[in-house]
């Protein structure tokens, strides 16, 4: 039988094609996600429900997202990672055109669960090709570039969203999703190739990986990051107004000042992951998602709701761009750690991003009762400051690694993540680097 080591690694891509494909699947994975915040009325006057009850379409699919994810990665961990991306976009867009004859609110909150299965499965692939595909070099770019695809939903995809509703009708939203869905499956197919991963592992040896210390408290911190980087944004309408005096008419204009700073943030977080190395890029994002909120609450309580619009909208960009630029590096960060159960690692790691968004609102939602807008912004800056604190002993009991070597092979070609049973353990590559 032939050895591992006597194998002749399969090329690893050039060009950046491929990396195209992968935004374009978060983009469609974030846009269906979050499309419902802007049809809501719609659907709910169609379908003779309440605006709160329509607003349960947002929540079964997070929580079925945040349960599935892990599991999911699991069961799927032997499929090759092309043709679960290819067959899954497909399945996408079908699960989309069907939701849009979905003849009752009921049909169509359980489309929404099959909707949320199906993107469990799909952006913890998506986000683990990237690394894998990408040059040990360029991993922090790459996975930024696939993160980027979320954000720009938010800024382009809701909107249009939005807009083809009101054009038409509700369903055609869900038809957008489905063509875009299309035509991520004809890029993928097209511009992906084989993708290197670690070697084929069992079921028991996966989950004894992901109960490891070093990924649960990565974890964690996302959990706890997501608590207090993103309770700013789900109660931006009360904390702006208690900030600025002025009513609901700047709320969409502050969304999109985050949005495209989040977006650029995204960018800006892979290339520094590239640069300075996962775990000091992680922890200078969260110092300065802490750093802006804290100037959000300063300004608040000394201009006594009277701040200018123009210096809100400076802070929240400033808050933006790391508040979503963390994501490059805790990615890369959960991959390191997570090994040959690297998809998996970035599947639990998601979870806690989901759980930490329903923390965030669950907290927030009390605080704005108890004390308004302001007090949203005490609480987002006491969590930020756990999760440093959480982090920071973190990465110096468990320091990601900085370069990787090409590791164990299999049917897909080399592995360029694998790590071996040691977390601290910083290697060094060697061999010839590819491009982006």
């Amino acid at each position: 039988m032939e050895s591992r080591h006597e194998r002749t690694p399969t090329p690893l891509p050039t060009g950046s094609g491929w990396l195209s494909g992968l935004l374009l699947t978060a983009f469609v994975i974030g846009t269906d996600d979050f499309i419902i915040a802007g049809i809501l009325p719609e659907i709910s006057a169609d379908l003779g429900v309440s605006e709160g009850a329509a607003g349960q379409l947002v929540t079964v699919f997070s929580i079925t997202y945040a349960i599935a994810c892990p599991v999911l990665a699991v069961a799927t961990g032997r499929v090759p990672r092309k043709a679960l991306i290819v067959a899954g976009l497909a399945v996408f867009a079908l699960v989309n055109f069907i939701t849009a004859l979905a003849p009752s609110f009921g049909t169509l909150m359980a489309l929404r669960v099959v909707a949320a299965l199906v993107a469990a499965t799909l952006s913890p692939a998506a986000f683990a090709a990237a690394g894998r595909l990408a040059a040990p070099e360029r991993t922090g770019r790459a996975i930024g570039t696939v993160a980027a695809g979320l954000t720009l939903s938010l800024v382009a995809g809701v909107p249009l969203g939005s807009w083809v509703s009101g054009v038409w009708r509700w369903e055609a939203a869900f038809i957008a999703v489905g063509a875009l869905s299309c035509l991520a499956v004809a890029v993928t197919a097209l511009m992906l190739p084989s993708i290197p991963r670690a070697r084929v592992i069992g079921v028991a040896e996966r989950l004894r990986l992901l109960r490891r210390p070093p990924v649960l408290l990565c974890v964690l911190g996302t959990m706890l990051a997501a608590c207090g980087g993103l309770m700013p944004y789900v109660y931006m309408a009360p904390i702006t107004h208690d900030l600025t005096g002025v009513g609901g008419q700047y709320v969409g204009v502050f969304i999109a000042i985050v949005g495209v700073s989040g977006a650029v943030g995204t960018v800006l977080g892979g290339r520094l992951t590239d640069r300075w190395g996962v775990d000091r890029t992680l922890l200078t994002m969260f110092g300065g998602v802490v750093a802006a909120v804290l100037v959000l609450l300063v300004v608040g309580a000394v201009g006594q709701g009277a701040v200018p619009v123009w210096a809100v909208g400076v802070v929240l960009v400033l808050w933006g761009v790391p508040g979503w630029g963390n994501n490059p590096p805790m990615n890369a960060r959960a991959m390191h750690l997570g090994g040959d159960a690297a998809t998996e690692a970035l599947a639990l790691n998601t979870s806690g991003l989901y759980a930490g968004i329903a923390l965030a609102g669950a907290i927030g939602g009390g605080t704005v009762n108890a004390s308004g807008g302001i007090g949203v912004l005490a609480a987002a800056c006491a969590a930020g400051l756990i999760t440093i604190v959480v982090m920071a002993l973190s990465v110096r009991r468990y320091p990601s690694p900085t370069r990787v070597p090409e590791g164990d092979t299999d049917a897909e070609g080399p592995s360029r993540h694998h790590l071996t049973g040691r977390d601290e353990e910083v290697h060094q590559h060697t061999g010839q680097q590819t491009g982006l």
